[in-house]
C-alpha cells in the first residue's frame, strides 16, 4: 500500500501503557471455595462471628463495595489501571502510523458515501491495547482478536495480532492487516444504520442456531463494507498496489470459520459458524471491491 505521508487520524487513543489488575465475580468464586476449609478450622459460630467483624470494619471503614466485590457477592468488577513505561520497537511505531493513516481512509470513504445519502457520519474511536482492556462491551483479552463494541462505537486492537496474522495464519502484507481494521469500521457503519441493534433484537427469539446465522450475514455484510472501502481507497485515492487485493483476499481466507476449526479442532461444524466461511467471506468483500456501493 502506498500509505505513507497520508493524513492521520485524530481518533486513535493509545492504552498500551495500561495494566489492569482486580477480579469480580470469578475472583471472588475462589475466595468462596475455601470457606469449607474456614468452617472446619473454626467452626459455624466461629466462622458466623469472623464473618460479622470483617463485614462491620468493612462497613465502617467505608471498603464494603470492594469487599463484596473480592467475595464475589456484587455484580460490580473490582478493577484498577495502572500506567506503565510505554515500549516500542521502531516496528511497532510504524505499525502505529500505519493504523491512523488506514483509519483516516476509511473516514474518508465513509464519511462522503454517508453524506451522499444525507446523513452525517460519526467516527469511530480506535484504541490500541495490549494483553487486556476494558471496553463498554466488558473486559477483554488480545486473544480474542480485535473487535467492536457498539456499545461505545469503538474499535479495539491489540497489534500483536498482526503477527499471528502473518505467522500462525498466513496472512501477510500491509493490505491484510489494513482489512482487519475495514472490517471492524464496517460494524461501525452498522451500528451508524440500525443493522447491528435490528440483529441483536432479533437474535433475542431465534434459537442458537438461527442466531448464528444471523451473526454470519453481519458479518459478511462487515466484509463486504471493508470491500467498498477498498474501492474507494483504490480508485479516489490511489492507496493499492499490485498484490494487495489479493493480500486482502487471503486475510478473509484465513480468517473463515471453516478454516479456523480445522485447524483448532480438526472438524467443521457449520452450524456454529459465526463469521462465515473462508469462500462467503473472500466473496463478500469481493462483491463490495467490485461494486463500490452500499
Amino acid at each position: 500500500m502506498k500509505w505513507r505521508g497520508k493524513s492521520k487520524s485524530q481518533h486513535i487513543e493509545d492504552r498500551r501503557n495500561q495494566r489492569l489488575s482486580g477480579m469480580g465475580q470469578n475472583g471472588g468464586s475462589s475466595v468462596l471455595r475455601l470457606l469449607p476449609a474456614v468452617f472446619k478450622l473454626l467452626g459455624f459460630k466461629g466462622t458466623l462471628f469472623a464473618i460479622i467483624v470483617i463485614l462491620g470494619l468493612a462497613f465502617f471503614t467505608g471498603n464494603l463495595p470492594q469487599l463484596l466485590a473480592v467475595l464475589g457477592l456484587s455484580s460490580t468488577n473490582s478493577v484498577s489501571t495502572q500506567s506503565v513505561p510505554l515500549q516500542e520497537s521502531s516496528e511497532e511505531k510504524q505499525l502505529v502510523e500505519f493504523v491512523s493513516v488506514v483509519l483516516a481512509d476509511t473516514e474518508q470513504t465513509w464519511t462522503s458515501l454517508f453524506a451522499k445519502q444525507g446523513k452525517d457520519y460519526q467516527n469511530p474511536t480506535l484504541v490500541l491495547f495490549r494483553d487486556q482492556v476494558n471496553s463498554a462491551c466488558g473486559r477483554a483479552q488480545a486473544a480474542m482478536g480485535p473487535f467492536y463494541c457498539p456499545a461505545d462505537q469503538q474499535v479495539y486492537i491489540d497489534l500483536s495480532f498482526y503477527k499471528q496474522l502473518e505467522r500462525q495464519l498466513n496472512a501477510p502484507g500491509d493490505f491484510a492487516q489494513a482489512y482487519v481494521i475495514a472490517h471492524e469500521v464496517g460494524h461501525h457503519v452498522q451500528t451508524l444504520l440500525g443493522i447491528s441493534q435490528k440483529v441483536h433484537a432479533s437474535s433475542q427469539s431465534l434459537s442458537q442456531v438461527e442466531a448464528n446465522k444471523l451473526s454470519v450475514k453481519q458479518e459478511l455484510q462487515a466484509d463486504c463494507f471493508a470491500g467498498i472501502w477498498a474501492f474507494y481507497a483504490d480508485k479516489d485515492r490511489q492507496l493499492l498496489e499490485s498484490g494487495d487485493i489479493e493480500e486482502g483476499l487471503a486475510a478473509a481466507s484465513a480468517i473463515g470459520d471453516d478454516t479456523l476449526q480445522k485447524q483448532s479442532q480438526g472438524v467443521v461444524r457449520p452450524d456454529s459458524f459465526t463469521h462465515g466461511s473462508s469462500a462467503q467471506r473472500v466473496s463478500w468483500f469481493k462483491t463490495g471491491y467490485q461494486s463500490g456501493s452500499v
